[in-house]
């Protein structure tokens, strides 16, 4: 009921696609996505959009590009945002086309994601836009989506910010056909919403678990409590797709999510977008951050109404708070060994920010307490894990494809420095010069 044709625009395959030359990359420093140190000043063999050898002697005959003073790192995966619901300063169902997702799904990949896992808010076309991304048949970030998500009538997703094509079982008998009706169309997750007022019922979202588990799909649950948290992994949730923001998590609940091998997604982006406008933080200039803004957002967030709006919303210093303790609450869960994937839930809102958002969401785990190059093994191998696409992407390895950000200055000492994109490079092509020409 919800596919529609492939629209004809998407029959037409990239150039880059069809040749899949050799280089040899000399003297470039390496960040290889696996949190091991960089390694400085070597060269990289590449081959049929492959990496063919790293720090050997590279074969006569090879054309090679001099990378000195290059650093380059994985193409980041953002495991949760959202698509195509918005344009300029709205957000709505009538926005989500095949060429706005397309022109984000490129404003991604200029930005370095090389992969983004839409999270449950696509319209009947999306399905289509998915699959002939996947397949190669349009350029940008590679697209994986929960497709239609699960939440509540009346409540959580809004309606009123496009989220219209989603389930809203209120039986458990709903629940169980809802998830048989969308499994045929593989969704790579299932997406559910489980807080709000009212909250979702604990034997709808277990009844949802359960049916997709038969059907071998993973269910990631948007939250925000700790109590919502201790049900749903009791309940066989796969992954946690927001901090938890209400209070801090005890070792031995962490200790539970790590044992059931339960993927964690931070999105701390989400809440410092939240407020952080009302304070002109520093990047508010920066062109790397205006680049990534839809039209009118800039003037909307450094406007006086909005700022004032901020200051006088009771929510602002609730947001302030939330940021803090999902701060407190990543580090925890990383020593105790949790799997932690990247999302941003860009996409969702107009101030929540494509491509910037995956920069910001690193900057803001170094702050938390982790290292630069953990955060970046987060946003790029830990979060190629969780969409399965690790086997070929994630880290630069021999073996593995050669898709990377070049950046002329070092992540690994400093972790802002994933802004500094001199090109994007995929399969051994460079394919973009990033989202701000320099």
């Amino acid at each position: 009921m919800r596919n529609l044709p492939l629209t004809a625009a998407f029959l037409i395959l990239p150039v880059w696609l069809f040749s899949q030359p050799a280089w040899v990359l000399k003297n470039v420093s390496i960040i290889d996505g696996t949190g091991a140190p960089a390694r400085m000043h070597t060269d990289m063999v590449i081959s049929g959009g492959m990496i063919k050898s790293i720090g050997q002697p590279a074969p006569a005959g090879v054309p090679t590009v001099d990378m000195s003073g290059k650093f380059i790192m994985p193409l980041i995966n953002n495991a949760h945002g959202h698509l195509g619901n918005v344009k300029d300063t709205t957000m709505s169902a009538s926005n989500y086309t095949p060429a706005n997702v397309r022109h984000q799904l490129q404003r991604y990949l200029d930005y370095g994601v090389g992969a983004i896992l839409s999270m449950g808010t696509e319209h009947p076309v999306g399905v289509k836009i998915r699959d002939s991304s996947r397949a190669g048949l349009i350029p940008g970030a590679i697209m994986y989506s929960a497709i239609y998500g699960f939440g509540v009538k009346s409540n959580l997703p809004p309606e009123s910010m496009g989220f219209s094509d989603i389930y809203r079982p209120e039986t458990v008998e709903e629940a169980i056909k809802d998830v048989d009706e969308l499994a045929p169309l593989k969704p790579d997750v299932i997406k559910i919403w489980v807080d709000g007022n009212p909250t979702m019922k604990e034997e709808i979202y277990s009844a949802i678990i359960q049916e997709a588990h038969k059907h071998g799909i993973r269910v990631a649950s948007h939250l925000y409590r700790l109590a919502d948290a201790r049900k749903l992994v009791a309940a066989g949730v796969d992954i946690i797709a927001h901090s938890i923001r209400d209070e801090e998590i005890d070792e031995a609940f962490a200790a539970e999510i790590k044992r059931k091998n339960i993927t964690y997604i931070p999105t701390l982006s989400l809440d410092e977008f939240a407020f952080i406008y009302e304070e002109d933080p520093e990047w508010l200039n920066d062109p790397f951050f205006r680049a990534a803004l839809e039209p009118g957002v800039y003037e909307m967030v450094t406007s006086p109404a909005y700022k004032e709006r901020l200051k006088n919303n009771p929510a602002t210093a609730r947001e302030r708070g939330a940021l803090r303790i999902a701060m407190k609450n990543l580090l925890i869960l990383h020593k105790a060994g949790v799997k932690i994937a990247l999302g941003t839930d860009s996409g969702a809102m107009p101030i929540r920010v494509q491509g910037f958002g995956e920069h910001l969401e690193m900057e803001l785990m170094v702050k938390a307490g982790l290292t630069p190059l953990e955060a970046i093994r987060i946003a790029t191998l830990n979060s190629a894990t969780l969409l399965k696409r690790d086997g070929h992407n994630g880290s630069l390895e021999t073996g593995k494809q050669a898709s990377f950000i070049v950046l002329s200055k070092d992540p690994s000492s400093d972790v802002e420095h994933t802004r500094e994109i001199e090109a994007i490079w995929v399969d051994g092509r460079k394919v973009s010069d990033g989202p701000v020409k320099k």
